[in-house]
């Protein structure tokens, strides 16, 4: 019996069947019946309560106990990080907002760059972007409220010019040598992150044009562009937030320093704009992020007690018999559906890439020995399949920061993250074609 299989137990896994039945199935629920913003009738927040309850019966020990490992759970350093974030990046975009730097930046964007390729490039600036840092949240938390400054100015979706930049963040966010889930995944399975990232561009490329092609076409019937007039000082803030981030600061100095830089421009430029306005405004920005942290927060304490009840363990076990079962045939195709599953299924009941990637890492690096599977090809399928899944689930990080920026619900942005999904199809094609081969 090898170590996965210690207490393990699907039942474990319960309480996140129970939150995702429960907000999602409320929602299409009061869709249907023709409520507006069905989704919020029922907030996440509170959707997952009874989930939690129904966790804390099943764990083991005395009450104290479990408690325990769930307040364990939402206080994680990686959490805590993350928390904060949300929180410096809703006071940025609040003061940014508030003395016109999202107008200015928007208005000098639609005066160099025709229209139909608004889409297009945002994309790429985004993608270039989380390239260089490193990081999908900080690039969202900077990138989306211009995003959504976008829409008031054009023609387009907000649902997809918001998706555009989660998926310019996905990009980056996988393609990074500096992204923990690149960290990750190399470590895990023991190759070294050029060969990954030189892996990984070929799968990425295809999939970034194809979502490029897309965008042109779904930007280029724009016929009505409210350009206005721009004062370059109020895009100075986001300017230098984009080079502090490019140039790999720290993502919460990068943040304090927006706040900081946004304010002083504000108080310099506006009118009538003083100390009390610019605070009033970073609180209204904290205020912004309420139910995402404590979503966050919740989702983190709950994940720790499926962990610990073996509901992880239980999925590990059940990738790893499937992978045993013909074992003796080699097929490296099916060793590798066995790597992808194992981090997709991770990732949708932890919504934490990286630890998604660090959970079935050891597994996976076992089922690539055994098929043969070169470790480059299992690293990058692993950081490809957990930034796929990343982006497109309603309660990740990334989709519940950008839905919170944009004011939407994140099921509302699922379908509009196009370059998850055609790099999800990338990820088929590679497994079930073999392609790119590797150079010895």
């Amino acid at each position: 019996m090898t170590q996965l299989a210690h207490k393990a137990s699907p039942w474990a896994l319960l309480p996140m069947l129970l939150f995702l039945a429960l907000f999602i199935g409320s929602g299409l629920y009061y869709q249907s019946a023709g409520v507006e913003f069905a989704f919020y009738e029922i907030s996440a927040p509170v959707a997952i309560l009874p989930a939690i309850i129904f966790a804390l019966l099943l764990a083991k020990g005395s009450i104290n106990e479990r408690f325990e490992q769930f307040i364990k759970g939402c206080s994680d350093p990686t959490l805590v990080t993350m928390l904060l974030i949300f929180l410096l990046a809703g006071g940025f975009a609040s003061v940014a907002k508030a003395i016109g730097g999202v107008d200015a930046t928007v208005a000098f964007g639609l005066s160099v760059i025709p229209p139909s390729l608004v889409l297009p490039g945002l994309f790429v600036v985004t993608a270039f972007m989380a390239t260089a840092m490193g990081t999908s949240m900080g690039t969202i938390a900077a990138v989306a409220p211009i995003a959504v400054g976008l829409t008031e100015a054009t023609e387009l979706p907000l649902a997809l010019t918001v998706g555009t930049v989660m998926g310019g963040a996905m990009f980056g966010d996988n393609l990074s040598i500096i992204s923990d889930t690149t960290i990750a995944a190399t470590r895990t399975q023991g190759c070294s992150m050029a060969d990954k990232f030189r892996l990984n561009l070929k799968i990425a490329l295809p999939a970034a044009a194809i979502t490029l092609v897309w965008l042109f076409f779904q930007g280029s019937d724009i016929n009505h562009v409210h350009e206005g007039d721009y004062e370059l000082v109020k895009m100075l803030p986001y300017v230098l937030v984009l080079v502090l981030a490019v140039a790999g600061l720290n993502v919460l100095a990068v943040l304090l320093t927006g706040i900081l830089l946004a304010g002083i421009a504000g108080l310099v430029t506006v009118a009538d704009y003083d100390v009390a306005q610019w605070s009033k405004d970073i609180y209204s920005g904290y205020g912004s992020m309420q139910e995402i942290m404590i979503l966050s927060l919740l989702i983190a304490g709950l994940g720790a007690l499926m962990k610990a009840g073996g509901g992880l363990t239980w999925l590990a076990n059940q990738i790893d018999r499937f992978s045993r079962g013909n074992e003796g045939s080699n097929h490296q195709r099916r060793g590798e559906i066995s790597i992808a599953a194992s981090v997709a299924l991770s990732n949708l009941a932890t919504a934490n890439n990286t630890v998604a990637i660090l959970i079935s890492g050891s597994l996976a690096k076992d089922i690539a020995g055994r098929y043969q599977v070169d470790p480059r090809r299992s690293a990058s399928l692993m950081d490809i399949v957990s930034c796929v899944v990343q982006g497109m689930i309603p309660w990740g990080a990334q989709m519940l920061l950008a839905a919170s920026i944009a004011g939407l619900s994140p099921l509302q942005l699922v379908d509009s993250v196009v370059y998850c999904w055609a790099l999800g199809a990338m990820a088929l094609i590679t497994i079930i074609s073999r392609w790119p081969k590797l150079a010895s």
